[in-house]
């Protein structure tokens, strides 16, 4: 577990003026605790932090005196800074160099390149900014004597390694995720974008948490509009704590009543990287490694970042086939229950008796029987997420296995409903947004029913009910099915198909004003040659 300096607040990254921008009208690093007449004395000073961190027992108050006769301090919160930092190169530093220093040149050393050798100080004179550089991983020095005081970003504390993503893990491409450190996450997403005009704009939102949030995109690129949209809708902001990116998503959302998500999230820098590349906005949160991207789109939600590491032919194919079964994972229940139900015509006559010789003791008709199977399903799902990870595999499989058997065996359900479920259920999980695939697994259940009233009819209200909402349905202005409903034929290389790199020369036009990608088709020299 590697040791992480992180950098003050005040020189925080795409801050411009180096302090982050206000929320709900305040200056996000002010503390609604009154300010006392700043004075000289150490001891009023080292009273009302006192005063201010009573009960904390992670606060630390370092006091010490120089050569000279004056009395220091230097408060932290233990486990947050280097205290080696602190002990050798501020205190010791200060205690060496006190001898051949005057009082009003203590700053001027401490201020000094040639000083100490701390990067990143900053000198105060407001209590309340010493408070909030404390709670922020920094160091507050105090002198006797001086109403100034300064601050030291020193900060150390254990952050967990930048490993391979668990959740979008890919056969051929990069393997490393963002993690819970908001300034790693920046790093990774720099190393990718390596020119000026990537912006990354910090606010800070939260009374309690005082969660930094930034604001990522590529200026040129990225459509101003969006930037104040995105921007618009922080500021209504006025929550104690942000403890996750979903904190935002359900706040930000077009239609939060929608079972459709209207914001992507992802844990992989390149994802970001290539969503910043066609003129969109990321949002990072610290404290989380989930990025979430705007404005998203159907197709979007349905792509892999596999797909764009495989050679296209492969990943065309492999994009067919996830379409094919996102609507297994939808419909298929569904068209079972009104088929056997109300148009057995459709079956051919061989397979219909081995249905009905498999369902000949069952007791229950077909939609109590796919319900019964589709929730205990879902529970399997679930209880595999909840129990420990060395053994919730096996009992997922080792469960499933045992309640379908025995459910057969019963005469509880058919032989044929096992397999409409399991084929479902494999379905649900080829879906690469999770909340996308949720999205479809609770649409399931509804279309269940209009099957089991209405047959192939009921089933086909529910699609254009469906599609209804998706053609309504917006991300920050854009079309939730664009670019097939509008339909942009620019854009349409990388939706059903994924069309060689070569032959993607624009970005999506909806995105941005500067949709020229490649100037030059890139296998030119192929003709050339000929």
């Amino acid at each position: 577990m590697p040791l992480w300096r992180r950098p003050q607040r005040s020189s925080h990254p795409g801050s411009g003026s180096g302090s982050p921008e206000k929320t709900n009208g305040q200056p996000p690093n002010t503390l609604p605790s009154p300010q006392p007449s700043t004075g000289k004395a150490l001891e009023d000073k080292l009273t009302w932090y006192q005063q201010q961190f009573e009960n904390c027992s992670d606060i630390i108050f370092r006091q010490f005196s120089l050569s000279t006769g004056q009395d220091c301090a230097l408060i932290y919160i233990r486990g947050m800074i280097s205290q080696a930092t602190a002990q050798d190169f501020i205190i010791r530093s200060l205690q060496q160099e006190a001898d051949h220093l005057k009082h009003e040149d203590i700053y001027r050393f401490l201020f000094d390149d040639k000083g100490l050798s701390v990067s990143q100080t900053k000198i105060i004179a407001d209590l309340n900014e010493g408070l909030t550089a404390v709670l922020d991983a920094g160091a507050l020095l105090l002198i006797d004597g001086d109403e100034r005081m300064m601050t030291f970003s020193i900060s150390a504390y254990q952050t967990r390694s930048v490993d391979e993503p668990p959740n979008e893990s890919v056969i051929r491409g990069p393997r490393e995720a963002f993690i819970e450190d908001l300034e790693i996450n920046l790093t990774l997403l720099r190393r990718r974008l390596k020119i000026k005009d990537f912006k990354n704009e910090a606010i800070i939102i939260g009374t309690k948490t005082k969660t930094d949030i930034v604001i990522a995109y590529v200026d040129g690129l990225c459509k101003q509009e969006l930037v104040k949209e995105v921007k618009r809708r922080l500021s209504y902001f006025d929550i104690d704590s942000v403890l996750g990116s979903s904190y935002l998503e359900e706040s930000i959302e077009d239609n939060p009543y929608s079972p459709f998500p209207q914001i992507q999230y992802t844990e992989r820098p390149d994802v970001v990287a290539a969503a910043l590349l066609e003129g969109r906005v990321a949002l990072f949160v610290d404290g989380t490694p989930m990025t979430l991207i705007v404005p998203v789109t159907l197709p979007m939600l349905l792509q892999s970042p596999e797909d764009y590491f495989q050679r296209f032919i492969a990943a065309t194919w492999i994009r067919w086939i996830r379409y094919l079964f996102t609507f297994i994972s939808l419909l298929l229940p569904s068209l079972y229950i009104a088929i056997t139900t109300f148009h057995p015509e459709m079956i051919p006559p061989q397979f219909l008796r081995t249905i009905a010789s498999s369902r000949e003791i069952v007791p229950f008709p077909a939609f109590f029987e796919a319900f019964m199977m589709e929730l205990a399903f879902e529970a399997l799902r679930e209880a595999s997420v909840r129990i420990p990870k060395s053994i919730g595999q096996a009992v997922s499989i080792i469960g499933a296995l045992i309640i379908g058997t025995a459910a057969v065996e019963a005469g509880i359900v058919s032989a044929t409903m096992v397999i409409i479920v399991s084929l479902t259920g494999i379905a649900s999980f080829i879906i690469p947004h999770f909340d996308l695939g949720l999205s479809f697994r609770l649409l399931r259940f509804p279309i269940m029913i209009l099957a089991s009233l209405f047959g192939l009819y009921g089933i086909a209200c529910g699609l254009i009910l469906i599609y209804v909402h998706l053609i309504n349905l917006e991300s920050f202005g854009i079309p939730y099915l664009s670019p097939l409903t509008p339909l942009v034929e620019a854009d349409l290389n990388d939706t059903i198909v994924r069309a060689p790199w070569y032959s993607m020369r624009k970005r999506p036009l909806q995105l941005t004003d500067n949709s020229t990608r490649q100037k030059n088709n890139s296998r030119g020299w192929a003709k050339k040659k000929g």
